[in-house]
């Protein structure tokens, strides 16, 4: 499956459900367990998806994000940019060591979206987390020395799945039902796998 593909999935050709933005903040308390029983620490990044459109009234909003993010940075820190990937969707990348502050400037986006209408155009949002402990070797994705984790909302079916890429376009499988496993009580998970869509081009 192709990134477009991945992506068309992700948004559905179906009417849409709503959005429900608040289950982002279920990280903020599941992350303790991800680093205290499954060693993931946060890497302090995170990004949301979405569409794009061709409006006045979405370029007025994306406008208004922008000075949204800038006054909430002034307050919390966070740094944060916006960046379309050649397949033109339009990422919000944020970082911020404090991981409250993640969640909620994901959260910040996300509601003024939904409130200026634009809810239907939110694909994901992505937590990136960091193995400490693993054996290094040949075809994992690493970042600063250390095996990059991903968890991913997907906004259609209002829940997480984890996705562990590897050198190749491959994933490390076995680890992410571990993850699932070890995360079922903590996060509204999606317990269909053939819906744990890669996610190839996560820009960080």
């Amino acid at each position: 499956m192709g990134f477009r593909e991945i992506f068309d999935a992700l948004l559905g050709r179906s009417r849409l459900p709503k959005a429900k933005p608040e289950r982002l903040f279920a990280m903020t308390t599941a992350r303790f367990t991800l680093e205290s029983s499954l060693g993931l620490k946060p890497s302090g990044v995170a990004g949301l998806c979405f569409k794009g459109v061709e409006s006045s009234a979405y370029a007025s909003t994306r406008e208004e994000l922008k000075e949204f993010l800038a006054y909430s940075a002034k307050e919390t820190e966070t740094e944060f940019r916006f960046e379309m990937d050649e397949y033109g969707f339009l990422w919000v990348l944020f970082q911020d060591p404090d991981f409250e502050d993640l969640v909620a400037n994901l959260h910040l986006v996300c509601e003024t979206l939904i409130e200026r209408g634009f809810g239907k155009q939110l694909l994901c949002a992505v937590y990136r987390f960091e193995a400490g402990n693993w054996e290094k070797k040949p075809g994992i994705r690493a970042f600063m020395g250390q095996k990059a984790v991903y968890w991913i909302f997907n906004f259609k079916q209002g829940t997480y799945y984890p996705f562990v890429p590897l050198l190749g376009y491959k994933r490390d499988n076995s680890f992410e039902f571990r993850l699932r496993a070890g995360m079922e009580r903590e996060l509204p998970l999606e317990m269909d796998v053939k819906r744990w869509y890669p996610l190839w081009e996560i820009p960080f």
